[in-house]
Order: C-alpha cells, then structure tokens, then sequence
C-alpha cells in the first residue's frame, strides 16, 4: 500500500478532505470487514488501492472509518463490505459489488455503467458509478443569501434540468444544452415570464437504467445517494467542478431573483425489490435503510418502486437531515418539494404515525428555517393526507384544486361547490383557520401527467412508447379532447383547445394559493399524448423553443396574467378571504348571472365572484362560464363612482384576450354576454 493510513474518526460521515490527508467514515451495522477501495479512473477493472478496515482499529459502534494521509480531493473511491448474506434474514452483505458511499458529495458514471452488473452475480468494479472526494467548501458565493420570497408572492416553474435546454432550438451554448450551465443562459425567459422559484425534478444522483430496456430513466425518482448532483447533467464532467457548476446555478438564479426548489425523492432508492441491483444501502445495512415484511425477506413498498426507505430508522433520519442541511447551507438552496411525502410517516411495519420523528424535525430544524417545505401528500399505497399532513410550516401540493378545476372546466356536472371551495384555498380541506391559504400549491398540471395541450387534445393516454403496451400511468385524467384525438387542422377545434388553456391560467391566478406552472404549458409543449414520461429522455419530453413564437398568443396571455396577479394585494393575504360580504376589510362575495344570486344547483355549469379589497382599492369580478352557450351577467353597481373594466376575456384572441383596466373602456349597464367555456375577469377602477 502505497498510503500511510491512521485509525480515522466516526465522523463526519462520507469522505472530509483535510490538509494532510481525508478522513472516510460509512455506517456498516453487520459487516464482518470492509474494505476502502481507491480507484485511478472511473472505468478501471480493479482499485490501484485497496485498504483494508480492522474492527479492532477502525470501526466505532457502527462506523467504519480511516484516515488516508496524503490522499487528496478528486481521488475516486468505493466500498466493499463482507458480512452475512443471508436475504431470507435480511442480510444482504455483498463483496462482489463495488458501493458508492451514502455520503458522497460526487458521483462519477463510468462509460460502462451497468445496472444489470449490479445485479448478476460477479465483480461489477468497472461498471459500477465511483464516489468522489471533494474539497473543503471553499467556492465564492460572493455575498450569495436565500431570497426568502414568501408564498403569497410566489410563483412555482416545475421543470427538468436537461430537458429545458437539451433540444438544439433552445438556442443555448451546443454543450451546454441540458446541463446545470445551460440553465443559466435561458433565466432572462423565466424572468420576463414572472417566474419566482423553479422547482427542480430530481438532481441528486440516480440510475437513468431504471428503465424498460432500451429507455432511459429520465425523470430521476430512482436515488443513488442523497448528496450528489446527477453527474449526467453536469457541463463540467470533472466531479469537482460539477458541484461548483451546480453553485453556479443557484447563484444565477439568485441574482435574477428566483429561487432554486429541489425535489427530493427521501422515500425508495434505485435498489429495488428483491431481484434489484445492490448500489450502496442494501450492502452497508439493508436493515437499517429499508422497511421489510415480518420475516425480513421482502421489502415493503408503498413507493410502487419496489422498497421504501425506513425513514423513521435513527441512521435514516440522520442521514436525511444531513442530506436537507447540505443542500440548503452548502449549496444554497431555498426549498424541497418531497415525492411521496405521507411515506416519511410510516413506522418500521409501514403503520401511519401520529407524530412521524422525521418530518417534526425536518420542520423544526433551525438550518432549514428559510426553506420552503412543500410535500406531496400521499404515497403509492393509499395514504392521502393533503390537508392532515403534520406541523405547521409545511406547504402541500393540492390534488383536490388539479383534479376540481378540470373537471369544473371540461364541463361535467355537481362541481361547482367544490368549484368554490378550491377557488378560496381549499378550507374544507385545510381546516385550520389559522393556516395561510397560499400554504396550498395549487396546479393544473405537473410532470406526471398530460401537459396542459394534452390535457385539452386528448381523451386517453397514449404510452406505448414506454414499452409497457399503454398499461402504464393513470387511465383517469379528467382531460377531454375538444372533439378530436390529437393533433388537428379544423380550426373551430383549435380554438377552442387555446380558449380551455387560457380557462385553466385565468382560474389558477384568480385564485387563493400559490400557483404552479409545468414547464412548457406556457407554449403548449406536448408528450403526444404520453401521460408517464419517466422513460422518455428524447424530443417527446424536452421543451421544443420554436413553440415560444408558434404559440405567442398563450405565451403572452400566461405572461400578462402572472405579472399583474403579482401586483395585487389580494392575493398576498395570508388569511382565507371572508365571504361575509362585510365592505370593511377583503373580502369575497360569491354570485351567478346576477348579483348575489348564485347558482348552486347540481346541473349548473357557471359561477361568478367579486374580491375586494377596500384599503386598496383592489375590485376584482371573475365570471366562470363553463357551460356550451353563451350567458349574460350582470354585475353589482361599484362606490365611489368606479367602473368595472374588462381585464381578461377568454373567447378573445390576442391581443384583446388580455387588456389592462387602465386602458380598457368601462362596461355599459354593468352588462356581459360571456361566450360559452370562457372565463371573464373584470376589475374596478
């Protein structure tokens, strides 16, 4: 051996880089030995070092640890851990297989990588990913702090990191295109849209074989390790570099005044059931990591990915907050939204718990307190908690508000009172009065799932392309086609399809919450019909920029309505609008084709309402028409000899579809016919 090694430390966990040497220490409760393999590049059949770890000298309770002097940043590394296995038991102590380190702050993919050699029998050295020593924190950022936006100021762009940029019509730098870099070049367009925080899909380190054969995994909910930044996205390919081109990143988005929202997939891993891959956790403790039936020979999965992650363990949780922390105090992050988050509630059996350890300290801890919180409330095995989810900090992605408007907005029947209640921040659902109702991400769309053009092109997913003969995603969308499957060249149905999408951005910014764009909705990006493009890594899921001049007419509608919501104080109230019809203080009045007469009959198709703030000034009335013909409204006589003037009209092409009120000529006789599936929105000035 060629390096001088001391006893090492328990901590920190994963590799520190010091002056004189790195110190590495990995959780192995029920390892025999391990071994510290060091390795010169990543597709290298065998380390240039192995170091062998003695229980006697380099283990700590459940530590393993050494200190390598002379080893620098950049050193490539694994583990292998000889212990018992025996998976009838639980055990799964596997020698043959290289394990990235859980604490990783890099990852490096060989050319070679292979999920397959992670599961046969065999040596898988030169297939398997490598874990990478990075230095000390030592990056630049140059004054750099969390923006703190609040929610009722916000406004959330759900988007994938390469498919944004990777389509050569972005315009981005050619190398550039799909990487942390090539983001940056595209923030002006986000900019000038309104955009306040992008949410990230996953860029922690995952296994992009995850996938039917042939396909990629492009979405990324298949974790390797919690602390990496996908290698795959990196315009740098050095590791090192790649951590500070993330950095890089953040910081940009940061002087442009957006936040950076991660989502964080802290409930399977890419190990799968009993027949996947052994990547790290399974090898160093798969007890510990995992949540297993009464036998410990299966693996309990609520995740529909075949484990779940045993997120209430104490070396679980441990690593979660330390992964939480990392980014949010070493990368700069300003928030997580959590896939599948009711899976952090469960206990070791998978029993829902009262008070989950996990996600009370993920909201007490005091690193965190910047951060936005925002949990997708229900798991794959049933669990629904939007609205019950623990604590007070937590925001929750608002399945009710996704699935109410389009059914509201397609036309079906007996939806208009909960039409309402969606339209006010949802209080049937979030009870408590005291909570802020923009504590609700509401959204029409989101990665899973058909985009907002599919939404109105479509009346059934189209997925063959993944390889699972259309058997895969939902089969119930509440989407409906305007008359033809798909793409069309009658212009009656085109029309229509633009007047629904511009129903559906009118109701998600005039009301109560915060609201949430998908990425491309704003140019009516489409998936064909695919309504699950986790495998789709190619043109069918990346954002095609020659739809920013196709479809202006949307791009300028969604432009014009988020840049205005934004400069009213109604909707950054941090109550529930009152519908008392009390004149003092905001408040909100519910109407129909007349003044104070609203229609709440099972058969009605229509609903108006009038949000004012007095103090302000601010006089807003929205007219939902979701019926097929036309109807005339009538609107309430305003004080203080205001008028009501038109501000958005849907049935309306560009430019009159959107019209300021400051130019906009006042109504005659408070009177508007309001064409069928349209939304009209007038305010007082």
């Amino acid at each position: 051996m060629s390096y001088d090694c001391l006893p090492g430390r328990s901590f920190p966990l994963g590799a520190t880089a010091y002056n004189k040497g790195v110190n590495f220490s990995v959780f192995a409760k029920n390892a025999n030995s391990v071994e510290l393999l060091l390795f010169d590049k990543a597709e290298d059949t065998g380390p240039s070092e192995i170091i062998s770890l003695h229980p006697l000298v380099n283990r700590t309770f459940y530590y393993w640890h050494v200190y390598v002097i002379g080893l620098k940043p950049g050193q490539l590394y694994g583990y292998r851990v000889y212990g018992p296995y025996d998976p009838e038991n639980g055990s799964r102590c596997n020698p043959e297989k290289v394990l990235v380190d859980p604490y990783a702050r890099a990852i490096i993919t060989p050319k070679g990588f292979s999920r397959e050699a992670a599961v046969k029998p065999g040596d898988n050295c030169a297939r398997a990913m490598k874990s990478v020593v990075i230095p000390r924190n030592t990056y630049d950022w140059e004054g750099d702090e969390p923006l703190k936006v609040p929610y009722s100021t916000s406004v959330i762009y759900e988007m994938h990191v390469k498919g944004f940029t990777r389509d050569p019509s972005s315009g981005v730098t050619p190398e550039k295109r799909g990487t942390y870099a090539g983001l940056i070049e595209k923030i002006p367009y986000l900019q000038d849209l309104g955009i306040t925080a992008v949410e990230l899909m996953p860029v922690l380190q995952f296994d992009h074989q995850d996938a039917p054969d042939g396909l990629t995994n492009y979405w990324g909910y298949t974790p390797v390790n919690f602390f990496a930044p996908h290698h795959g996205y990196g315009y740098e390919k050095d590791p090192i570099l790649l951590v500070n081109e993330f950095r890089d990143m953040v910081k940009a988005f940061h002087r442009a005044g957006i936040e950076v929202i991660l989502d964080v997939v802290y409930n399977h891993t890419a190990e799968g059931g009993e027949d996947g891959p052994t990547y790290n956790f399974k090898g160093f403790g798969n007890q510990a990591y995992y949540l297993l039936n009464h036998g410990k020979n299966e693996y309990l999965d609520y995740t529909g990915c075949g484990n779940t992650l045993n997120a209430n363990h104490s070396i679980v949780r441990r690593m979660i907050m330390d992964s939480l922390r990392y980014w949010a105090s070493e990368m700069h992050v300003d928030g997580f939204r959590f896939d599948l988050a009711s899976v952090l509630s469960r206990d070791e059996s998978g029993e829902p718990l009262k008070n989950p350890p996990i996600l009370w300290e993920i909201e007490s801890d005091p690193v965190l307190a910047n951060c936005k919180l925002i949990a997708e409330a229900w798991d794959a095995a049933g669990l629904y908690q939007v609205g019950t989810f623990i604590g007070e900090k937590w925001s929750e992605w608002n399945g009710h508000y996704r699935d109410d408007i389009r059914k509201f907005i397609k036309g079906e029947k007996g939806q208009v009172r909960k039409l309402a209640s969606r339209i006010l921040g949802s209080p049937d659902i979030f009870t408590d009065p005291e909570r802020e109702p923009n504590r609700s991400i509401h959204f029409v769309t989101c990665h899973d799932g058909f985009t907002i053009n599919d939404l109105v092109s479509y009346n059934d997913k189209h997925n063959d392309a993944n390889l699972e003969q259309n058997n895969d995603g939902s089969s119930f969308n509440d989407s409906w086609n305007c008359g033809t499957e798909g793409p069309t060249h009658q212009a009656s149905i085109e029309l229509l399809r633009i007047q629904q999408i511009k129903n559906f951005f009118s109701l998600m910014f005039f009301s109560q919450g915060t609201p949430m764009i998908l990425m491309g909705d704003e140019v009516r990006r489409t998936q064909q019909g695919n309504n699950n493009t986790y495998c789709q890594d190619n043109p069918i899921s990346w954002f095609d920029w020659r739809l920013v001049d196709r479809n202006r007419e949307i791009l300028d509608f969604v432009r014009n309505l988020v840049n205005f919501a934004q400069t009213l104080e109604l909707f950054k109230l941090e109550k529930i609008l009152t519908t008392t019809g009390m004149v003092s203080g905001p408040h909100l009045i519910w109407h129909g084709t007349k003044p104070h007469q609203p229609d709440w009959n099972h058969y009605s198709r229509s609903l108006a309402y009038s949000m004012s703030y007095p103090e302000y000034r601010e006089y807003v009335y929205v007219v939902l028409n979701a019926y097929w013909d036309g109807l005339v409204f009538r609107m309430p006589e305003l004080a203080h000899d205001l008028k009501w003037h038109r501000l958005v009209d849907t049935s309306l092409k560009n430019p009159y579809d959107f019209i300021h009120p400051r130019i906009s000529k006042p109504l005659r006789n408070n009177i508007y016919k309001v064409s069928g599936r349209s939304v009209v929105v007038l305010m007082g000035r």
